[in-house]
């Protein structure tokens, strides 16, 4: 065969992946990859199957059908207060992954420079490089998972092109504060460094505070693209339905990849979302729902040796585990999934290099039963 010189050679099979696997070879109860393992509403099923059989089975628009991009600007607009138009400055991806992708694609060029805050998702240092740029990698403040804006500031350079946030934060679980997005617009003021925020996460945020989404933020919202997931909000990860906002011109350069990588996102999923989002109900009572399942889980865990860390959102909790090993962290987790019966992930896996902070990471998007099986099993080490 002819040799094929590899695009990413230093990339292998995801850390997720990995541990999916052994937890299924061992039985362990699987609090690794981040999926819920309870259905969704069934009135969501019912609404993509009338969209089915009302005949919304053929190609939707490029951009998404114009239903459920007037339902995202109106969520938009409600929640936080910024009108995009749902024409021009709305599209539907397959996924909040692909939108972050074609985004790199629409606005990176080789040799760009893209500021990325670690740990973080492991989806954004590839495609950073598939877009030709280079990837600047600022740590967030150890110990706390801050954002330490004298170091984003450092980094900062006429190359630079774009800058990738995540709030609510995978893997840490911590939330951006109003202050923060504000200190983060009056830093790039006067640069034309495009923000790329990923809000997957947006509706799980606890005790009360508020998401601090780039629409909050006129300063940021003019340079920012928004994306976000309904398999994370609505629990159909297997959806693989997303979306964007940005401004008009920045979205118009969105579109131009988006048609040649995906075109259009399933239609009948797409209607039965609109008509499904017409009730705010379940994004609203969202919080409450994760938060509990949150606060049993760390009830939990406080009958362990793990030290707990701060979660304020998203559906996962990390653990400082220096008091039950000092294996290294891919290590504990498959000592973990593989003798204790429980799968975790490695906080090294969201950081190039495999930093090591002796940190692992769980999801709680589970059925109360599956965390008090998994607590049952860690309160044994």
């Amino acid at each position: 065969m002819t040799p094929l010189q590899s695009r990413l050679p230093h990339v292998g099979t995801t850390i997720f992946t990995t541990m999916s696997a052994l937890a299924e070879a061992h039985g362990a109860v699987n609090l690794g990859q981040g999926f819920p393992d309870f259905s969704c509403d069934p009135a969501l099923r019912d609404a993509v199957s009338h969209a089915m059989r009302a005949g919304h089975n053929q190609y939707a628009p490029m951009p998404g059908c114009a239903p459920l991009r007037e339902a995202i600007a109106h969520k938009f607009s409600t929640l936080y207060g910024h009108r995009y138009d749902p024409a021009t400055e709305i599209t539907v991806t397959a996924g909040a992954t692909q939108a972050i992708l074609t985004t790199l694609l629409a606005v990176v060029h080789p040799g760009d420079e893209v500021i990325v805050l670690e740990p973080c998702y492991d989806s954004y240092l590839p495609s950073i490089e598939m877009a030709g740029g280079v990837p600047v990698r600022v740590p967030l403040t150890s110990g706390d998972f801050r954002p330490d804006f004298a170091a984003i500031e450092a980094a900062l350079s006429p190359k630079t092109r774009a800058l990738i946030i995540n709030t609510p934060h995978n893997p840490s679980g911590r939330i951006w504060s109003a202050a923060e997005m504000r200190k983060l617009g009056a830093l790039l003021h006067g640069t034309d460094v495009i923000v790329i925020s990923d809000e997957v996460y947006e509706h799980m945020v606890y005790d009360g505070a508020a998401h601090q989404s780039v629409a909050r933020h006129n300063e940021l919202a003019e340079r920012s693209f928004a994306i976000s997931s309904f398999g994370k909000t609505y629990h159909v990860t297997g959806w693989k339905v997303g979306y964007v906002a940005a401004p008009a011109a920045l979205m118009a350069e969105f579109r131009k990849i988006h048609q040649f990588n995906v075109f259009s996102v399933n239609t009948p999923m797409q209607h039965g979302l609109a008509s499904y989002m017409a009730d705010m109900r379940p994004i609203l009572e969202l919080p409450r729902f994760y938060q509990a399942k949150r606060d049993l889980f760390r009830a939990g865990l406080g009958h362990t040796r793990f030290k707990l860390l701060p979660c304020e959102g998203s559906y996962f909790q990390c653990v400082d585990y220096s008091a039950v090993s000092s294996l290294n962290e891919r290590e504990f987790c498959e000592w973990l999934t593989r003798d204790v019966g429980v799968a975790a992930i490695p906080l090294s896996a969201f950081q190039s290099g495999g930093t090591e902070q002796g940190i692992a990471r769980f999801c709680f998007a589970k059925k109360d039963a599956t965390l008090r099986a998994a607590l049952a099993k860690l309160k044994q080490i």
